[in-house]
């Protein structure tokens, strides 16, 4: 992953976002006529930090170019989960200064998926795949097929012989892209049965267990088996110590609970903050009103 190594593991959520609405610029855009975007890498970006196959593979460029591109590689890892736009910005000013290098295009293609750049991610992860010879953003690229409205195209990918050699992480990814690009195309019994296996076995949990439980939850759901679903969210809720789903918030929904926003703050507008309040009881207490529906 072209990102700084502590952040490597989570780099590049394949189907993270599948079926997100709004499409990117046109995918056939000719990227090598895009103008080098005017943005500087944070004085904080290391470029040490970046792993070293990825150094590595910068060395064909001039020292201070290449050091510059390994600021922006930094700082956009480093935003990603923060602010995905500002890590996009900073993967297409490296990528305006090294679009032959396959790790920045990856990472160009990472930012802008997470951005929500559909057609800009399918034309980068497609040229770092060319460029590497690598197929492990596969489900990303499936992932953003389904997004741009082709779940057609994301099942020939999730079909492919290159999907079948991926490793067995990357596989569940694909899997669960295939799931929901079935529910796109109504074929809601296949997309449950597409996500059944070993993986749903709860004795064993991986990395990316939470995400497939999920999804398996999901698809129950749009089968109409409640029940059901309310379980799963429930198992995905307790092994997701990292927080990858909103597995919780859709366990209150399915219970009718509804969380209302208090603010960060007293309304300017509203009654005095020192005065009393219409949520407390006769003993001065709050009453716990955060939660409508909660006993």
């Amino acid at each position: 992953m072209p990102w700084p190594r502590e952040r490597r593991a989570g780099a590049g959520p394949a189907g993270a976002g599948p079926g997100r609405a709004g499409a990117g610029r046109d995918a056939r855009t000719d990227s090598h006529d895009r103008p080098a975007p005017d943005v500087e890498p944070p004085e904080w970006a290391d470029p040490d930090e970046l792993e070293p196959e990825v150094r590595h593979a910068l060395r064909s460029l001039a020292r201070s170019t290449a050091e510059r591109v390994a600021r922006h590689l930094v700082a956009a890892g480093q935003l990603l989960d923060q602010d995905p736009q500002a890590a996009l910005a900073q993967a297409r000013a490296a990528r305006a200064l090294a679009a032959r290098i396959g790790p920045v295009r990856e990472a160009a293609g990472i930012a802008a998926y997470e951005a929500g750049e559909w057609a800009e991610a399918l034309a980068e992860l497609r040229a770092a795949r060319r460029l590497t010879g690598d197929s492990a953003h596969l489900p990303v690229i499936a992932d953003s097929e389904r997004a741009l409205g082709r779940p057609e195209r994301a099942l020939k990918l999730a079909r492919s012989p290159e999907a079948a050699a991926l490793d067995p992480a990357l596989r569940a990814e694909m899997r669960i892209v295939e799931s929901g690009a079935r529910r796109d195309l109504g074929q809601l019994d296949a997309a449950l049965v597409t996500l059944q296996g070993p993986e749903l076995d709860r004795r064993t949990v991986e990395l990316w267990t939470p995400r497939l439980w999920y999804a398996y939850a999901e698809a129950l759901l749009a089968l109409g088996r409640a029940d059901e679903a309310r379980d799963w969210f429930a198992a995905t809720a307790a092994v997701d110590e990292d927080g990858t789903t909103d597995a919780d918030e859709r366990l209150l929904e399915l219970d009718g609970v509804v969380i209302v926003d208090s603010g960060d703050g007293p309304d300017p507008d509203g009654p005095d903050p020192d005065g009393p309040h219409s949520d407390d009881d006769d003993s001065g207490e709050p009453v716990a009103g955060a939660v409508e529906g909660a006993p």
